[in-house]
């Protein structure tokens, strides 16, 4: 489980509660500037806030560096490369905490279809298969944690669906998975959303419950008149 209590951030964030618990596949939602960034790095320890931050039920400050490593995977908004690295290299740096394991990490590359450019330079690659290098290092970890920050930037429209389909087979594995998002329309592969709007929570629950009209007019400022454009259902009753 993964619990924010009271948090803040100074001017970012405000007073925000959740639990995300494990097997649980969830997405932060919201415009530019919501707080996405800042809740989810607040909650992986990276940035100072006040409240109380737990995973797995023990409070973060109190969680030796080791064994956050082991527990949390985290998935930055940027996928910049300074090093050239092999991506086989990149991709076990996620085993820092854990030792090596050849097939965890071969798995993980497998995952993202990656593995025929396991010896490349990460810096010789296009934006989205450096994205799918940095996914696949948090796969590597196996933590029980996943935290991923805009996970589908840079990524064309099929490896951004498998990716969606990675976090959820993450939390059917019993994995506590929190993603951000910025499209409406993925909202709707997630099992719960969770809705920022100028740092604060706005809404929390199933997207088919809490995605009304009005709360897209909201926060997201679209009149009513785009909002089957923006969340088209399919003959078949899903949506995109």
């Amino acid at each position: 489980m993964l619990k924010a209590a009271a948090l803040s951030v100074d001017g970012r964030l405000y007073n925000i509660s959740l639990e995300v618990h494990a097997g649980e596949c969830a997405a932060i939602l919201g415009p530019n500037g919501a707080g996405k960034s800042t809740l989810l790095n607040a909650l992986a320890g990276l940035l100072s806030a006040s409240g109380g931050i737990y995973w797995m039920g023990e409070e973060l400050e109190r969680i030796p560096y080791i064994k956050r490593g082991r527990m949390l995977a985290w998935l930055g908004q940027e996928s910049a490369a300074e090093f050239a690295f092999p991506v086989r290299d990149v991709v076990a740096q996620g085993r820092f905490a854990h030792g090596d394991d050849n097939q965890r990490i071969d798995e993980a590359m497998a995952a993202v279809n990656i593995s025929r450019i396991a010896n490349r330079a990460v810096t010789e690659l296009s934006g989205g298969e450096r994205r799918r290098v940095f996914i696949a290092r948090a796969l590597a970890t196996g933590a029980p944690i996943q935290l991923w920050d805009e996970p589908a930037s840079c990524l064309d429209v099929r490896h951004t669906l498998e990716v969606y389909a990675l976090a959820r087979g993450l939390a059917s594995g019993g994995a506590c998975v929190l993603v951000s998002l910025h499209d409406i329309r993925a909202a709707y592969r997630f099992d719960r959303l969770i809705v920022l709007d100028r740092g604060k929570l706005v809404a929390d629950g199933p997207p088919h419950d809490i995605l009304t009209a009005h709360l897209i007019r909201q926060v997201f400022c679209v009149e009513t008149r785009f909002l089957t454009s923006l969340v088209p259902e399919l003959p078949d009753g899903e949506y995109i």
